[in-house]
């Protein structure tokens, strides 16, 4: 498998569109009969669940690695873990909520080490902190359309991408899935989880710590 390594921010913010309707019976049937493809590990199934999910993956990985080469790396560990896991999953969230969370997870063993050698100082992950509800691309200034705006819109979001990689990695995984892949709470608490009230706390400390460190722009 082969991956690409560059992503960019859409320059017209951080994503957060509205989730689609609920499948009808059809849709339902049919990825019903998908995931039983997988199970019984049919190559040419697998080969679409690559192609479906492997441009998401990837972009949930350079958001929270900010290492392209690591995040290509990450996202062909991610399928392979998934191929050997397949068979196991029961069908109690969504494919590509359960394929988040592999990649999660394996961009967290990844940094184990990093953790365990560089500390930061102690502080709850899950304490109340300011507006839960208002999204980092709303702490920078926007502009119109005209050169020096486009500009001017690059480099705020070139400096939301290096303030994504300075805070801790708890914060930034809930700040990708809330604010850039629009997923809703419980979807964040399936992938990671964790309970509402945590990704909600979570949440909030990683908007403040980006609204310090983006505070000059």
């Amino acid at each position: 498998m082969v991956f690409g390594k560059s992503i960019t921010f859409d320059e017209n913010g951080l994503s957060d569109a509205a989730h689609a309707a609920r499948p009808d019976s059809a849709f339902i049937t049919a990825e019903n009969d998908f995931l039983d493809r997988l199970r019984t590990g049919e190559a040419d199934a697998f080969d679409t669940l690559v192609c479906r999910y492997s441009g998401d993956i990837y972009a949930l990985l350079v958001r929270i690695t900010q290492n392209p080469d690591e995040a290509g790396d990450l996202t062909q560990e991610t399928f392979l873990r998934a191929f050997k896991a397949i068979r196991h999953f029961r069908g109690e969230s969504e494919l590509k909520t359960w394929l988040f969370r592999i990649a999660i997870n394996e961009s967290r063993n990844r940094h184990r080490w990093w953790k365990r050698r560089f500390r930061e100082k102690t502080v709850s992950l899950d304490d109340p902190v300011g507006n839960t509800d208002v999204r980092v691309h709303e702490t920078l200034s926007d502009g119109g359309a005209d050169p020096e705006s486009v500009m001017l819109r690059r480099e705020n979001h070139r400096a939301l991408e290096i303030a994504l990689a300075s805070i801790p990695e708890a914060y930034r995984e809930v700040i990708v899935l809330r604010d850039i892949e629009g997923q809703s709470y419980q979807e964040i608490a399936d992938v990671l989880k964790i309970n509402i009230g945590t990704v909600k706390s979570r949440i909030a400390r990683g908007r403040e710590e980006l609204r310090q460190k983006l505070h000059d722009f």
